[in-house]
């Protein structure tokens, strides 16, 4: 799961590592890792380049709002479940 953000709301402070892969689309992906713990810390995309997502798992706020879009529901774990009434796209 991932928060996305405006890029020009996000100010990013510190280290990383970069790591650039190729989606099932194409598309460029940049990681940006925590040199120290190895912890992805953001990413951009390519064909998205005014946006930087965050894992939500980098967050420690329980309170963080739900999901309000779901993607690729058909490659997730079968024991996870999503929503009826949020956003739906599978590719």
């Amino acid at each position: 799961m991932q928060a996305r953000f405006p890029a020009d709301r996000v100010s990013v402070v510190g280290r990383s590592t970069d790591y650039v892969r190729i989606s099932d689309d194409g598309e460029e992906r940049t990681f940006h890792f925590c040199p120290d713990c190895g912890a992805t810390v953001f990413y951009t995309a390519a064909d998205a380049p005014d946006v930087i997502a965050v894992p939500i798992g980098a967050f420690a706020d329980p309170s963080s709002p739900a999901a309000t879009v779901s993607v690729y529901e058909s490659r997730r774990h079968p024991w996870v479940s999503v929503p009826d009434a949020i956003e739906h796209e599978d590719y």
